[in-house]
Order: C-alpha cells, then sequence, then structure tokens
C-alpha cells in the first residue's frame, strides 16, 4: 500500500505510472473534475463513456458505447464506484462487463472508491470493488482515502493499494508529486480506520437520512431527481423549473435565494448530457438543509 496526499493524487500518479503518450484512457462521464487533467499530464487520451438518466431516475450505461471505447490503444479503465457527481453504485453487472473487457484488452483499471463506505441501505446494490472480479486483481490499482469517511477531507490521506508490481510503478511516479503526506495524521488515520462496524452504519445512515430531507425538499420546489445509491450528492433537472443550461441558473441562484448549487455540464465532454442538471451537496447540517430548501421554494416555477 502506497500512501499519498489524498485520493486526487493517488489517481494522477497511478495515471501518470501506468499510461504512455497516446495511450487510451476508458473512463464515465460525468467525471471527477481532475481526472481529465492527470489524463491531459499524461499524454493520454480520454474515452468518455456517458451515464445517462433512465426512467427509474438512476444513471445507466449504453453497453454498445462501452464497448465502441474499447480499442487496442487502451490502456486502462478510470472507474469512480460509488461515483461522483451522480451517487452512482455501479452493478454487479456493469463491473462484470468492465472487467471482461479490460481482460480481453489487457487494460488495467485505476479504481477511485473514496465513497466505498457511503452506500445507501436503498441503493439496490452493495459496493463491489472491481478488483475482486475474475482477472482483475493482478490488474487494477485501489484507491481510497479517510476524508469522506471520516469527515476530514483537508488532512490529505489518501492510499493506493493493489499488485506489488503496479504500486511500484505508482510509487516511482509519486515520489516527484510529494515527499511526505500529513505524517502527525496519519496515526489518527490508523486509529479511525481500526474503529467498530456500528461507526461506519451510523455514518451511512446520517448520511441516507440528510440526502432523504434534501431530496424531499427538492422535490418539493419543483425540481426533477435523479435520487443518489450513494456519495452525499444529489443531481436535480431543473427543466421543470423552465430552466435550459445548469451554468446560467448555478451563476443566478446565489443572488435569487441564497443558495448555491454546481452546475453538471462541467463534468463531461459531452456537455449537452448534463446541460441542464445541477449538483447539491448534503453533508451539511440538518438546519443548514432546512434554510436551502426553504429558500429554494420560493424559486416559484420559474428558473
Amino acid at each position: 500500500m502506497l500512501i499519498t496526499a489524498g485520493a486526487t493524487e493517488a489517481v494522477a500518479a497511478a495515471i501518470l505510472a501506468l499510461c504512455e503518450p497516446g495511450d487510451e484512457v476508458v473512463c464515465f462521464e460525468p467525471y471527477y473534475d481532475s481526472y481529465a487533467a492527470c489524463v491531459a499530464l499524461a499524454g493520454a487520451v480520454r474515452r468518455p463513456v456517458t451515464l445517462r438518466p433512465s426512467h427509474t431516475g438512476s444513471y445507466e450505461i449504453d453497453v454498445a458505447e462501452l464497448r465502441a471505447a474499447f480499442s487496442a490503444r487502451t490502456r486502462l479503465v478510470l472507474l469512480n464506484s460509488p461515483h461522483n457527481p451522480t451517487g452512482k453504485v455501479f452493478t454487479s453487472a456493469e463491473l462484470e462487463l468492465i472487467a471482461e473487457l479490460c481482460v480481453e484488452y489487457g487494460a488495467y483499471a485505476v479504481t477511485d472508491e473514496v465513497y466505498e463506505h457511503l452506500v445507501f441501505t436503498d441503493a439496490g446494490t452493495p459496493h463491489i470493488p472491481l478488483a475482486t472480479l475474475p482477472g482483475m486483481r493482478e490488474r487494477t490499482v485501489r484507491i481510497s482515502s479517510a476524508g469522506k469517511t471520516f469527515s476530514c477531507t483537508g488532512w490529505k490521506i489518501g492510499w493506493a493499494s493493489g499488485p506489488p508490481e503496479l504500486v511500484a510503478a505508482v510509487t516511482r511516479v509519486k515520489q516527484f508529486l510529494t515527499y511526505v503526506n500529513g505524517a502527525p495524521l496519519q496515526p489518527a488515520v490508523a486509529v479511525a480506520l481500526g474503529l467498530p462496524d456500528s461507526y461506519f452504519t451510523a455514518f451511512r445512515d446520517d448520511l441516507q437520512a440528510r440526502r432523504d430531507r434534501l431530496c424531499a425538499g427538492l422535490a418539493e420546489a419543483g425540481f426533477g431527481l435523479l435520487r443518489p445509491a450513494g456519495t452525499y450528492f444529489v443531481t436535480a433537472d431543473i427543466t421543470p423549473l423552465g430552466g435550459r443550461d445548469g451554468v446560467e441558473f448555478c451563476r443566478a441562484l446565489p443572488e435569487r435565494c441564497g443558495v448555491v448549487a454546481v452546475p453538471t455540464q462541467v463534468f463531461y465532454d459531452h456537455q449537452d448530457a448534463g446541460r441542464r442538471l445541477v449538483r447539491f451537496a448534503f453533508c451539511k447540517r440538518p438546519e443548514v438543509l432546512d434554510e436551502a430548501v426553504g429558500r429554494l421554494a420560493a424559486l416559484g416555477g420559474t428558473a
């Protein structure tokens, strides 16, 4: 295992270690914004597969699109599950297909699993590490961190684990990114990782209650909802409010009601797919969520 300055650094080091200029990286959009920069820094090429809202209110993969993203130049798959910004938890069938394609094309996988302990009880699927599937243990670098699970994102303590030869390659890159990673904080993280299961269950249940609180308020305010199965983000559709562009909506929102959101389209290569979607975070105190919902209700029927 390699300790890093947060999961973002671990992802960057893994991509730089495993990719050469011109290699292709299959990723899923919308994607965490640093992924694009990491792939570009390696001189590699993004091959995004779009996660699309379904009639069930969740995000799904187009199987044909996923298969078409792989080629002889595919070097690795970058998978974030539970997924930021959508809150999607990839299903066992989806993971099996990804694993099958990785093996078929000889690709590595870098899995960002920082929300692994934030999968809600009504998700319909548990978090399944891709590395546990047949043929994937020897080709996967698994990444997580203390930040999300223990609410200490500013500490920047992350880690990468996997086969010794892959971790060694990541280590060679990491040594030129940072020299030490919050050394005084690492013993505290070690204690936290040894907490009983009850901590992780209570943490999940508390965030699930906050999710339900915000989702109910957003629905009452007139937003369309894509209910998250994990993480602490919820995606809302501004179309029912008359909204047409998430960037314009989010720029105006603080002045209109004193609430902020993130336009999801900025996380896409194909921005039209997320143009009318915005992201809210519910990792806030209940009274803050209630105040935000009350303000959003005042938007009326226009955006």
